[in-house]
């Protein structure tokens, strides 16, 4: 059975909102947009294609489908993470996009829930959930993470989308693995209890 993994990239004060440009997510008058590529270094990176050997599918929300199929299926694949990523099984959860034109990439069918326990259970390794913040939430009050893989930046934003919002319960979780990087950057893994 495989786990679902969902990986994100937050400032301290938890938004995950934006990282990569400054254009890149500008919903509710977001303007930090970027923020994450002062922090990059060579440990992330080993961590980042370490993460693909264990990864088999990938699960994103529509939003985050579209950001990524307008980027990754044009790099070339000497970049490990883009030869991964357009070689290997993505699942979207959308009920409005019809048309999937990245390799290997097709529609989640059914009700959320059902499908991704569906899901899991073909197959070994790791289904990862690489931003896709609205379809994370629907995963965690449905049970559905087993784990959590966190690059925690030395930032706070003050504003933007959050990762962790409000949960109907409490869920506790083990630390399994914390690896510092050389620009203040916490690695931090864990798993559902």
């Amino acid at each position: 059975m495989r786990k679902l993994v969902v990986i994100e990239f937050v400032t301290l004060d938890g938004v995950m909102q934006g990282l990569g440009s400054p254009d890149e997510d500008r919903d509710g008058g977001f303007e930090h947009g970027g923020w994450a590529a002062p922090y990059f270094d060579d440990i992330q990176t080993a961590s980042a294609v370490e993460g693909l050997r264990s990864t088999t599918a990938y699960l994103f929300g529509r939003r985050t489908y579209e950001k990524m199929t307008g980027f990754w299926p044009n790099q070339p694949d000497d970049n490990p993470m883009a030869a991964h990523l357009n070689a290997t099984p993505k699942y979207v959860a959308s009920r409005t996009l019809t048309d999937f034109t990245w390799s290997n990439a097709r529609r989640l069918d059914g009700d959320l829930a059902p499908a991704v326990a569906d899901l899991k259970a073909q197959g070994d390794g790791t289904i990862a959930v690489l931003g896709s913040g609205v379809l994370v939430q629907d995963l965690v009050a449905n049970d559905l993470v087993d784990g959590y893989r966190l690059f925690l930046h030395p930032l706070l934003l003050g504003t933007g989308k959050r990762l962790f919002r409000e949960t109907a319960r409490p869920r506790p979780l083990r630390l399994t693995s914390c690896t510092p990087t050389s620009t203040g950057v916490l690695l931090l893994e864990y798993e559902v209890v």
